[in-house]
């Protein structure tokens, strides 16, 4: 609270926020490009069995080769040998049984008219091995996961931005080294390292951008931030059209996190977090360097570390006596709200709405529509859902926001089990707009979650909530199996799951219009287990007048 006063004296929302911003933007353009790629490396072609007598039968017409080599519609198996038989008029097939089959000794021959090179093409992952596709999607996630508990918990103890500079660079790095690969082993190994650099841009994205905002514009950087992940898919779809080999568009959406890399020295570490672990004279020059971008230098001149101290002596004090992940030695905050937010926070919205979110985007092939068309639609319904949730979150509040964009998205996807499959066209249309509404509670839940931890946590509760996250996203692909068991099952899962999660969301606190908590006090009295002061007679007492000094940064 003491802070959201010293940075409106210092500009607000000036030019130093606005460059931030579109600095922390541009590469969250291409994050969606490495969340989804596995739709366009990952893609599955036709495929039949490689014929051994192929090569040999040169004067056969293909079609006539193929009927007496490969069962109709059969994609793992091949007759043992050549069934000339079924190329005489009139010739069916036995009604007890097909001749003698064998698998796919030989390998596979693919269509390449769409992709002309992907995973499953070049590693044969199919038929027996068609569960691979899914094990490395799972395992990126898994690398998203393993990021999140990794860089969270670092980030509050070594700082925002340099996290964020390494992530880049290991984005880039394991990317192209992705793209490399010479075995299926080595390209998991990989995209795992690759999927832990994603959960750090994301982890430090927001914290840097939330943490030097004013309260007013949280919801607005947002959703902005989430329009560029938006226009990523959009971006995603072009590329993937423009690239079809898989290990070239793989190097394509690499190489662009080396310059993100190189431009991130210049980005200012947060000064809520240097205050917090006690490097007060550090956030001063932060905050005097804000001031002159800002075109507020008198300002800025008139701040003095007893100023910034006066300001922020209760959550300085807080973070010395609660201990915070920055502080090895002092345990972490035991109290219940602080317990009960990551339960309540992380473990079913931020779950559910990644498990049915990825559910869906990671099945395009499944619609019956041209891949690259699909993949713009599921992006284009991002543009109203987003608009919507900024208003609602903006002018409503975020606990509403959150819960009924899960129930919706819940409702429609449990519609699409009384559609008959023969209407493609509206089980389609439910399953985009089921994305929408988790699209718009993506939106809200990475604004909602940083706003309901003190600072002192916030990097290490935020990595928890992706923890959850991600255990929803590589749940996921495990119920598309459910499927061959129960065709609507995973309709029945994906759909309970979120309308589950956003009954349970009714029981947050709102946090709109309110200053980002500093304290884990602050976070007791929003709860109600802990009487505090209103938060203007809080603000009150501890805003002291900023005078001229004429020692800046003496201790």
């Amino acid at each position: 609270m003491a802070f959201a006063s010293l940075l409106e004296h210092v500009g607000g929302m000036g030019r130093f926020q606005v460059v931030s911003v579109l600095l922390l933007a541009l590469p969250v353009l291409m994050m969606a490009s490495h969340n989804l790629l596995q739709n366009f490396t990952a893609a599955t072609s036709d495929h039949r069995c490689r014929l051994r007598w192929e090569a040999n039968a040169t004067g056969l017409d293909p079609r006539d080769l193929l009927r007496v080599s490969v069962p109709h519609g059969e994609r793992c198996r091949r007759f043992v040998t050549p069934q000339w038989w079924l190329l005489e008029v009139n010739a069916s097939a036995p009604n007890s049984s097909w001749p003698e089959t064998e698998p796919c000794r030989d390998g596979w021959t693919y269509d390449h008219s769409i992709f002309t090179s992907t995973i499953i093409t070049e590693w044969d992952l199919v038929c027996s091995s068609r569960g691979l596709k899914q094990l490395a999607q799972s395992l990126y996630m898994a690398g998203v996961l393993a990021g999140g508990i990794v860089f969270g918990g670092l980030s509050d103890r070594f700082g925002r931005r340099s996290l964020l500079t390494w992530c880049y660079l290991q984005m880039g790095t394991m990317g192209t080294c992705s793209s490399f690969a010479p075995t299926f082993t080595v390209y998991c190994l990989f995209r795992f390292l690759t999927g832990m650099a994603f959960s750090g841009i994301v982890l430090n994205s927001v914290s840097l951008s939330l943490e030097w905002m004013p309260t007013r514009t949280r919801a607005l950087v947002g959703t902005f931030m989430g329009y560029c992940y938006t226009t990523g898919q959009f971006l995603l779809a072009g590329i993937a059209y423009a690239v079809p080999d898989w290990r070239w568009l793989q190097l394509t959406v690499s190489l662009p996190f080396f310059c993100f890399f190189l431009y991130s020295w210049w980005l200012t570490e947060s000064a809520r977090w240097l205050v917090m672990v006690g490097k007060s004279q550090q956030a001063l020059k932060e905050l005097q360097k804000v001031a002159r971008i800002n075109g507020k230098k008198e300002e800025g001149e008139k701040l003095d570390i007893e100023a910034l101290r006066s300001h922020m002596a209760k959550e300085m004090a807080s973070s010395r006596s609660q201990g915070t992940v920055c502080d090895p030695h002092i345990p972490l905050p035991t109290s219940p709200p602080v317990t009960f937010v990551p339960l309540l926070t992380s473990f079913w919205p931020r779950f559910s709405t990644s498990f049915a979110y990825y559910g869906l985007a990671m099945d395009l092939q499944n619609f019956d529509v041209n891949i690259y068309v699909i993949q713009l639609i599921f992006g284009a319904v991002d543009i109203p859902a987003k608009l919507v949730s900024i208003l609602t979150i903006t002018f409503v509040g975020r606990r509403f926001t959150q819960s009924v964009a899960l129930i919706l998205a819940g409702l429609a996807i449990l519609a699409n089990i009384l559609v008959p499959r023969d209407l493609r066209t509206l089980r389609t249309a439910l399953a985009v707009f089921g994305k929408g509404c988790l699209a718009a509670s993506f939106n809200c839940v990475f604004l909602y979650t940083g706003e309901l931890y003190p600072t002192v946590i916030r990097q290490t509760g935020m990595g928890l909530a992706n923890t959850m996250a991600r255990l929803g996203s590589i749940t996921a692909p495990l119920v598309k199996m459910a499927g061959d068991v129960f065709p609507a099952l995973p309709f029945v899962i994906y759909g309970a799951a979120p309308v589950v999660s956003g009954l349970v969301a009714i029981f947050l606190p709102e946090t709109r219009d309110t200053a980002l908590p500093e304290t884990v006090e602050e976070v007791e009295g929003r709860w109600g287990w802990k009487e505090t002061q209103p938060q203007k007679d809080q603000a009150q007492h501890l805003q002291v007048p900023l005078q001229p000094s004429g020692t800046v940064g003496a201790s």
